[in-house]
């Protein structure tokens, strides 16, 4: 009779076998095939992972959550990596854990303001505006497309208490002088990585530089879980808010599975609860449930492993296409990397010159009808948006360039899964597309 692991064995050479048939069902057909701005890239080793992780049925976090949290941690040098549901919940976690009461006087309180940029993905947004916070808008640099650092300090006022932004399309902000602000004005600095994994700034990952930082594993991301997140952080007091606030509020911190890890589990008095009360119930912050499950990191485990690989393909995606679309630099404006940084890019972004023969729409429908993906950044200027029309903010300056990028950028994926083949085409249409739009 065979043992488990025989049979475990046996299912995984049928997996690689799978994967062998599949992959050579995918080709490349120039002006048929579509061109993504972003995708899932994987081969048989996710599958084989995420097949054991469903044998052992262990249906919420377990021992591959560990292993991925463990092995995130120590890429980047921190000292705690907490995985969450997706980059959103991620994102929630690390602005709602400033207002933990656990924080005494440096914590969060309704109407505290919050420096950001009217420029991106909501959800950068949103946690400041779920926690009654006030964001104050800083507009953005041109090439870059970051927050413009020099103009954070003079957005300040005594009731700013943080800044939350993120690493545009994988580029890195300014952080030098961002950092300088913090420390300046002993603000809190939550760093949205989610678009930036494995970008550097001075030699340094990104997601280092702040009190928090999030990651996303979102499928267009640079790694993957399908859906998932992470807040990481090198300040024990930070990490056992955000535990709590992700796991139901609950005071316990005990994993999945497990029971009494304090020693004391009927020996706590909290709150006007009675003395003894079960430290599994006892809820220290009002929470949510926003794990992963194990299915989920069993994918990400096998991605951090290719992670390397990735970055390099975007980098050389990025310089490809940037060497082609240099020749036209009259009517766009060419992405730039932020100084003293190595960005690991997100994608590939545009802005059309006003004295441009076409517009941004022109082009994007020429390039769509051609299948290739584009994409704008993000919600553009997001107090444009229905979602925002009655929120209270502040803007620090007129937001003309996040306001011009909302009309004129758009952007072209650099992912893994784009080959010589697929950039080549890009390129040639470019060129087709410009020579008749010119």
């Amino acid at each position: 009779m065979r043992d488990e692991n025989d049979i475990r064995e046996c299912i995984s050479q049928d997996i690689r076998e799978f994967y062998k048939l599949k992959k050579v069902r995918e080709r490349f057909i120039p002006g048929e095939s579509a061109i993504k701005y972003a995708g899932r890239v994987y081969d048989d080793a996710e599958l084989i992972n995420l097949v054991n992780a469903s044998l052992d049925f262990w249906l919420t976090a377990g021992k591959y959550a560990a292993n991925f949290e463990k092995e995130l941690a120590d890429l980047l040098g921190v000292k705690y990596c907490l995985l969450t549901n997706s980059g959103s919940s991620a994102n929630l976690l690390a602005m709602t854990a400033l207002t933990s009461p656990l924080l005494r006087e440096r914590r969060l309180l309704p109407g505290d303001e919050v420096i950001t940029t009217a420029s991106g993905f909501p959800t950068t947004l949103n946690p400041i505006i779920q926690n009654n916070l006030k964001p104050v808008f800083v507009d953005i640099e041109l090439g870059t497309y970051n927050v413009k650092a020099r103009n954070i300090k003079g957005a300040l006022t005594d009731r700013t208490k943080a800044i939350f932004v993120a690493h545009t399309l994988g580029n890195p902000i300014e952080l030098a002088e961002v950092m300088k602000v913090v420390k300046n004005n002993d603000l809190w600095f939550v760093e949205d990585n989610c678009d930036a994994l494995a970008s550097r700034y001075d030699g340094r990952y990104t997601g280092t530089f702040g009190h928090l930082s999030t990651c996303s594993f979102y499928p267009a991301h640079h790694i993957t879980t399908g859906e998932g997140g992470a807040v990481l952080t090198d300040d024990p007091l930070l990490r056992r808010v955000v535990l709590s606030l992700r796991d139901w509020g609950r005071d316990c911190w005990c994993e999945p599975g497990h029971d009494n890890t304090c020693g004391r589990r009927f020996g706590w008095q909290l709150g006007d609860l009675p003395l003894g009360y079960d430290h599994k119930y006892i809820y220290s912050h009002v929470g949510y449930n926003l794990k992963i499950t194990d299915l989920q990191a069993a994918i990400g485990v096998a991605q951090l492993k290719k992670l390397p690989a990735f970055a390099k393909a975007r980098r050389e995606n990025f310089s490809h296409l940037y060497a082609c679309v240099k020749k036209y630099e009259e009517y766009f404006i060419l992405p730039s990397a932020t100084e003293r940084s190595d960005p690991c890019w997100f994608g590939f972004p545009l802005v059309v010159r006003e004295s441009a023969p076409f517009t941004r729409d022109l082009i994007v429908q020429k390039l769509e009808e051609r299948h290739i993906a584009t994409r704008t950044l993000f919600g553009g200027n997001l107090t444009k948006q229905p979602a925002y029309a009655d929120i209270t903010y502040r803007c620090a300056d007129d937001l003309g360039n996040t306001n011009q990028v909302m009309d004129t950028l758009f952007w072209i994926g650099v992912y893994p899964g784009l080959s010589d083949d697929h950039i080549t085409y890009v390129c040639d249409t470019f060129g087709q597309t410009i020579g008749t739009l010119a």
